[in-house]
């Protein structure tokens, strides 16, 4: 059946990531009439979680960041079938970063470095990365069910020199990259909810207590990876710009969990600047009331506008 559902669904995918960006954007704009207003895809969790993070902006506020938001996930969407067709070239003209020499001299200083993202605007096409750097490009991702889409994606990746790896045999695989003396980029998606089961910290996040995903600090502190934020900010339609900022300079030095802070204060930094780049889909605060006690008196730390 996997198979069937491949053999079926990838031609798609293959003629959109050959068309033109004009008709990529025109399909976009229908996809968008069909979802927001036909369907109404997510659209009670969506307004829940604006309703949840901005108290203080009015209902119309709300709405208008709502169907930009829309609009910029169907847009995310097919510029993620795109990518299978883009040339290098065409990739890094589309994502451009200002201060790329930030990563440069952590490289010549020999430093591996963990590159921690949200959810937020552009993260597919930071790909584009790879062919900015001299370290080996490492994605930490969750396996597609479906093993032939899965395989897709890291031949897709791979054309942009990363490596795939899943969460459950990346540190095997990191453990052995870093003590082979091989310079590393790490890229994780940091802003998930975690299952409660598991979680280890809970902290404030757009001013709610919520369980935080604590992986790619974990993986900084044990392998001495330097923990860089990349902000990304969409430019236009199709065109992202990012910059990095280092996290922390000594990770194995700084208490427990202050990296994933720091992660998240960049977060809500982004978030509040242009908050409808944000998945309101993912629904990010469905825990908020299962607080342990011990955590239920974090101060809120609001990220300065």
């Amino acid at each position: 059946m996997q198979l069937v559902v491949f053999i079926l669904v990838y031609p798609l995918l293959w003629l959109i990531s050959r068309l033109p960006f004009k008709i990529i954007y025109f399909i976009s704009d229908g996809v968008y009439m069909l979802l927001y207003h036909v369907i109404g895809y997510r659209k009670k969790v969506v307004r829940n979680n604006l309703a949840l993070v901005f108290p203080e902006k009015s209902e119309k506020e709300r709405s208008l960041i709502e169907k930009k938001f829309y609009k910029h996930m169907c847009d995310i969407f097919l510029e993620m079938m795109k990518t299978m067709g883009m040339s290098k070239k065409e990739i890094q003209e589309r994502f451009t970063v200002t201060n790329i020499e930030l990563v440069n001299g952590l490289e010549e200083k020999g430093l591996n470095t963990m590159l921690m993202l949200p959810h937020y605007a552009s993260w597919e096409w930071v790909l584009s990365l790879n062919l900015q750097i001299k370290s080996k490009g490492y994605g930490i991702y969750q396996k597609v069910e479906n093993k032939y889409f899965d395989k897709l994606v890291r031949d897709i990746r791979g054309k942009y020199n990363t490596e795939l790896i899943s969460t459950r045999e990346s540190r095997k695989i990191l453990k052995a990259a870093k003590e082979s003396k091989e310079l590393l980029m790490v890229g994780i998606i940091s802003d998930q909810s975690p299952m409660v089961s598991r979680t280890k910290y809970w902290t404030d996040f757009m001013g709610i207590v919520v369980p935080a995903h604590v992986g790619g600090e974990e993986i900084c502190k044990a392998n001495d990876f330097i923990p860089v934020y990349l902000k990304v900010r969409k430019k236009k339609r199709g065109y992202y710009e990012g910059t990095f900022k280092i996290l922390s300079e000594n990770p194995t030095e700084v208490p427990d969990y202050e990296i994933t802070d720091a992660f998240l204060r960049e977060t809500e930094r982004s978030i509040r600047e242009a908050p409808e780049y944000y998945f309101w889909t993912h629904k990010r605060w469905k825990h908020k009331d299962k607080v342990p006690k011990e955590f239920q008196e974090t101060p809120a730390k609001v990220a300065n506008t």
